[in-house]
């Protein structure tokens, strides 16, 4: 079932070549369809096999190194130690493989996720379905913002315009309709077609699907698919170019303190090689870079599992440090569940009962309501479905409640639609024409400030009293109107001042509890929240207050924007928290203006017009239910419930994944600081070795791929959303982290020579003194990791020392495999380790929890003073 040249073929004649109807195929016949022709799906770009995964992890630095010792220890014939050296530099890549896999699964989720749904016609019933289930012969329903999710024959337009860009190059949107082209046009040129990947950027449409998957154009080309997003940040790039350098600056002091030993200090080459390749492996944070990878790949889980979808990874680091939230009201402050709860017409006030969707509920009084009841449910585009006695709204929430109160009122308000002009932001204002009982009308709905000055013979004095009395009691409100039409299109023009005024309609969609909530712990984390609504202003006050904003008594209208300059809109802008009767390029100016002050600011959007703001504002925040797809793609993240509480609960997670990006950091470079300033400094003072080369790489090896890691999985500490934002420029790489990397490895190496120094002084044999030092080593980083879990507060608190299972489960392994190779001969024979006696065991603990003490005693003072 295939059409020649669709884009030169009438519109009948593609639906008759694809045995489809206006109405669309009957479900049993997109199945059969769907398993003829297969999913609407491009094929998926290949990733890198298991085995390329494999060998890329010997791609590193300090994996050259390690191979290299490992090649000339064995030219030595020094085979234990080259033995040591090939484990370790497996396991890292066993680790790093492994590591890297989850990522990459971590992140394939998350694309299954966004999976692009369509609005489609089956048994003659508007329906949402995945993108991937669209067949040949389908109807698709578009409008302003919509992916186009096939190629598509235009049967229906209205204003249609598409962004073909991704195809022709063309980067000015393409007018469409649905008359044929000639049979050799050019791609950019077949104006009767939309083409999957494909942005509609005004009017609506409908169309018939003519191809899908790879038989598309974007299927043809086949050079567009994107491919799995790296997991990578600005910050993680940082640390990764950071510690490359690191590297081969330790590299160049290995270099020369091989000089310095052997011409020196005229050490044996064979001990003073494997010492100098030890504190290469000691100092290079070769595991930082997997880590932090990691801890990214677990906050974008945590993100996903909240209904925060990580789109671009950037967003976890922007979104903790947001000072600013400006988000919508309706159903993202609110329940976006909308009920008619009001009328007023000429003939008198009404209160409409009922809940939800349902059309069921009292009118009080009795009245005729029969005009503004078929006005409400003639131009409107949604649909109303019960399953199991729920009923459900498909397509826009306000239009579902005026199709209930519709049901509610009663009659028959069936006719054929003949013309339409789509809701706009731009003109405030949706029309249809209809063919029914009562002849040809336009039925025209929108804001009342903009459907009254459409009307004639009205009070408008009056009704926008009324329609500022209903907006106080927090009801969004809507006009409408109707006009005999006697020609078979809507006359535009004939519609200002011609309009015969039906009445007022007060909706209600009551606030979130959950958003109540989320409002105050933003509040009380620095974070200012700002509504953006294209609401009345009374009724985003009314919400605002109910919510719990800062200042819900000064409201600025678009209006009010319009008059103030930049210069005036930043000085306004810090004070107000409610922005009504805004349009999306309103949005672009506040985001500017805030940032003007240095705030980090997030942005909430869901209308194609929004895009300009979302790609500005530090975080774009696209909404997943309602929001199109444009949205979708200019946003770092997309809310998959479009709830306000979901923002918050992001923005605790991305000040999680920061702190633990901090800890790793924290945790990572004073203890390898420590390590090798043991080693450095008994080869520059010429004297034995305190640990022996191979021990450094046992400690690297046990310490590394476990401690390190449990960091990546710290939950969210106690106080996160009670500490103010941090700087929208704040390194990482503070002074403070400075100072604590300085202090932690000067302690490390106190520690760790004055045990050496006091085993020796006992008497104790090289060996056993080694091994003391080796575990003395190892305590310390076990200490400093149950201090560096809470940068923020006290490690002297029964949570703290309960710790996480992941930390005890690393601290019992590191532990049981010390005990092994301390006390159990084969190990022994290949570190050179001797048992350490019960005593010493226990001084060495008692070292480290006077270490522990210690800093955990700075950091109380450090903290004491900021506050």
């Amino acid at each position: 079932m295939e059409l020649n040249n669709p884009h030169a073929t009438p519109a009948a004649d593609c639906l008759a070549g694809l045995a489809a109807t206006p109405d669309g195929l009957t479900a049993p016949e997109a199945a059969r369809r769907l398993a003829e022709h297969g999913p609407n799906r491009l094929p998926e770009v290949q990733g890198r096999g298991p085995v390329v995964r494999f060998l890329r992890q010997f791609h590193n630095v300090l994996i050259y190194v390690l191979i290299g010792a490992a090649v000339v220890t064995g030219a030595l014939q020094h085979w234990i130690d080259t033995g040591v050296i090939l484990a370790v530099v497996l396991a890292n890549a066993i680790i790093g493989f492994i590591q890297e896999g989850k990522a990459e699964a971590a992140m394939a989720a998350i694309r299954g996720m966004l999976a692009p749904r369509a609005a489609v016609l089956r048994d003659g019933h508007r329906v949402s379905v995945d993108g991937a289930d669209l067949v040949p012969g389908d109807i698709v329903l578009l409008e302003a913002g919509d992916k186009v999710p096939a190629d598509l024959r235009v049967i229906e337009a209205r204003g249609l315009a598409a962004q073909e860009a991704i195809l022709t190059g063309e980067s000015v949107p393409v007018e469409k309709g649905q008359t044929p082209v000639a049979a050799d046009a050019a791609l950019g040129d077949r104006r009767s077609m939309l083409w999957s990947g494909t942005l509609v950027t005004q009017g609506t449409a409908r169309g018939l699907v003519v191809a899908t998957g790879q038989a598309t154009e974007i299927g043809r080309i086949g050079g567009l698919l994107a491919g799995v997003e790296q997991l990578t940040t600005p910050l993680v790039a940082q640390i990764d170019h950071f510690a490359r350098w690191l590297s081969f600056l330790i590299l160049l002091v290995a270099g020369l303190l091989l000089v310095w030993g052997y011409y020196v200090v005229h050490m044996p080459f064979a001990d003073l090689f494997m010492a100098v390749v030890g504190v290469a492996v000691a100092a290079i944070p070769e595991g930082l870079p997997a880590v932090m990878t990691i801890t990214l790949a677990i906050g974008v889980q945590a993100m996903a599992r909240r209904n925060a979808i990580v789109r671009r990874l950037p967003a976890i680091e922007a979104i903790g440090s947001v000072s600013v939230i400006c988000t919508d009201k309706t159903g993202t402050l609110t329940r976006n569940e909308m009920v008619v709860a009001a009328a007023e017409t000429p003939d008198g006030s009404f209160a409409i009962a009922g809940e939800g969707y349902a059309p069921e509920g009292a009118i009080t009084p009795a009245g005729d309501l029969a005009a503004l009841a078929q006005a409400a449910a003639l131009c409107n585009d949604a649909a109303l479905h019960c399953k199991e006695g729920v009923w459900t709204v498909e397509g826009d929430p306000m239009e579902g409640a005026l199709l209930a109160f519709a049901g509610k009122v009663g009659g028959d308000y069936a006719a054929h639609r003949l013309d339409a002009i789509p809701f706009d932001s731009r003109h405030r204002f949706m029309a249809v024409l209809t063919d029914g009982p009562k002849g040809r009308l336009t039925h025209v709905k929108g804001a009342p400030e903009r459907v009254l000055r459409m009307c004639g013979g009205i009070d408008m004095h009056r009704w926008h009293d009324q329609a500022e009395a209903l907006a106080r009691r927090g009801l969004r409100v809507l006009a409408l109107a109707e006009r005999a039409e006697p020609g078979d299109g809507i006359d535009a023009k004939a519609l200002e001042g011609g309009l015969t005024f039906l009445g007022l309609v007060g909706l209600i969609d009551p606030p979130r509890p959950e958003a109540i909530t989320a409002v105050a712990e933003c509040r009380a984390a620095g974070i200012r929240v700002k509504m953006i609504t294209g609401d009345h202003a009374g009724t985003a006050a009314a919400i605002a207050a109910q919510i719990g904003l800062a200042n819900p008594h000064r409201v600025l209208t678009g209006a009010d924007l319009d008059k103030l300059d930049d210069a005036q809109l930043a000085l306004e802008v810090t004070d107000v928290d409610i922005f009504a009767r805004t349009s999306p390029e309103h949005k672009l100016r506040l985001v500017t203006a805030l940032q003007a002050h240095g705030l980090s600011v997030a942005m909430t959007g869901d209308g194609v017009n929004d895009a300009p703001a979302l790609k500005r504002a530090d975080a774009g925040i696209a909404m997943g239910l309602k929001g199109s797809e444009a949205a979708k793609e200019a946003a770092d993240l997309v809310l998959a419930d479009d709830n306000f509480a979901s923002i918050a609960a992001a923005v605790r997670e991305g000040r999680t994944v920061y702190d633990n990006l901090k800890k790793v950091i924290g945790w990572t470079l004073p203890t390898n600081a420590g390590e090798s300033m043991v080693v450095v400094l008994a080869l520059l003072a010429g004297m034995a070795l305190p640990v022996t080369a191979v021990q450094i790489l046992w400690i690297n090896l046990i310490t590394g791929i476990t401690l390190g890691l449990a960091l990546a999985f710290e939950p969210t500490e106690t106080g996160t959303m009670s500490r103010p934002p941090r700087p929208r420029n704040a390194p990482i790489l503070s002074g403070g982290l400075v100072w604590q990397v300085v202090l932690i490895a000067t302690l490390f190496l106190a520690a760790t020579f004055g045990i050496f120094t006091y085993a020796i002084g006992q008497g104790y044999s090289l060996a056993l003194a080694q091994t003391m030092a080796m575990n003395m080593l190892v305590v310390l980083e076990i200490f400093n990791l149950f201090f560096i879990r809470n940068m923020h507060g006290t490690s002297l608190t029964w949570e703290a020392v309960k710790g996480t299972k992941v930390v005890w489960a690393v601290v019992i392994a590191v532990t049981a495999a010390q005990f092994a190779v301390t006390y159990l001969p084969p190990f022994q024979a290949v570190l050179g380790t001797r048992p350490v006696p019960l005593m010493d065991g226990l001084l060495i603990v008692a070292i480290g929890a006077a270490f522990f003490a210690l800093i955990e005693i700075e950091k109380q003072i450090r903290l004491g003073l900021r506050r």
